[in-house]
């Protein structure tokens, strides 16, 4: 029986899952979710394209709201989420 319940409840989630947009699922967690992504100091033109030139090899923290966009760069991880916190941000973790 526990098999057959699970099963059901696996159906069930499923079922709801493919009830997301696209259109829905790109706007979730927008201006409340953020997520902070280590990048290389090559990259940061790509993302800030007004950022000054920085030596090449540094690691920098940059945060992006749920969507992608790119809010802030910083020297730290530590920077980057104080700084969604100031803007009521939650920081998610991203795997």
């Amino acid at each position: 029986m526990t098999n057959n319940t699970t099963t059901t409840k696996t159906i069930e989630a499923a079922k709801t899952v493919a009830a997301i947009t696209q259109d829905a699922l790109a706007h979730l967690g927008e201006g409340r979710l953020a997520y902070v992504k280590a990048i290389n100091s090559e990259d940061v033109r790509t993302l800030f394209p007004q950022a000054p030139q920085i030596a090449p090899g540094v690691t920098l923290f940059s945060l992006h709201a749920a969507d992608g966009t790119a809010i802030m760069l910083t020297d730290s991880r530590e920077a980057a989420l104080a700084n969604a916190w100031s803007q009521e941000l939650e920081a998610v973790s991203l795997h």
